[in-house]
C-alpha cells in the first residue's frame, strides 16, 4: 500500500535538500499558506491518484525539456490527464524548434531537483534564472495547485492565486501561459 500521511500545515521538521528548505521560507516570508503530506516516492501516475485522494486536488505534471543544443530550458506545467504532443507544445510556443526531455543531469544542475521530484517551486533557486517557466492555462485557472516541493516524498497544496501573484513574482521568473 503507497503510504500517505495526513495533511499538515507546518514545514517538514528536517529539511532534505536546499531547496526544499528555500520553499518553506519563502511560504513563510510571502506569507503563503499551505498544506503538504509526506508519501512514499510518489513517481507513476497510480502514486499520485493516492496523493491526490488525500490532498483533494490532483497535483500537476511538470515537464523538464530542453532544445537539440542543450542550452535552452523550459519547465512546463500541465494537467496530470493531458498527453506532451512535442509538436503542439512548440506552436504553442510561438513555433519555437523541436524540444525533448532534458538530462536528470541538467535538471538537477538547474533546478536542485532529482528525477520525480520536478517541480515550478524550483524557480526559487538563483541557478534556475535561465529556465523558462510554462503553464498551461488550465492550471493556471484552477484555485488549487498542488506538485512536489522539490522531493518525491512530500507533495504541497497552496492556492495558484498564491503561486502565480506571489511566489513566482518574488523569484523573478515571468511566466508564459500556454
Amino acid at each position: 500500500m503507497f503510504k500517505v500521511s495526513d495533511p499538515m500545515t507546518t514545514p517538514p521538521a528536517v529539511f532534505s535538500t536546499a531547496l526544499q528548505q528555500a520553499v518553506y521560507e519563502r511560504f513563510a516570508q510571502l506569507e503563503i499558506s499551505f498544506e503538504r503530506v509526506d508519501t512514499d516516492p510518489g513517481l507513476t501516475m497510480e502514486d499520485c491518484l493516492h496523493i491526490d485522494a488525500k490532498i483533494g486536488v490532483h497535483i500537476v505534471k511538470t515537464l523538464f525539456l530542453c532544445n537539440r543544443q542543450q542550452t535552452e530550458f523550459h519547465l512546463y506545467v500541465t494537467t496530470d490527464d493531458k498527453p506532451f504532443v512535442t509538436r503542439d507544445y512548440c506552436a504553442a510556443m510561438g513555433g519555437i524548434p523541436r524540444v525533448s526531455f532534458a538530462s536528470a543531469d541538467k535538471l538537477r544542475e538547474l533546478t536542485g531537483v532529482e528525477v520525480g521530484a520536478t517541480t515550478v517551486l524550483s524557480a526559487v533557486l538563483p541557478q534556475s534564472a535561465s529556465v523558462q517557466l510554462v503553464m498551461d492555462r488550465r492550471v493556471a485557472e484552477g484555485e488549487w495547485f498542488a506538485c512536489t516541493d522539490g522531493t518525491p516524498t512530500c507533495f504541497v497544496k497552496i492556492r495558484t492565486e498564491d503561486l502565480l501573484q506571489k511566489y513566482l513574482p518574488s523569484s523573478g521568473h515571468s511566466l508564459m501561459l500556454i
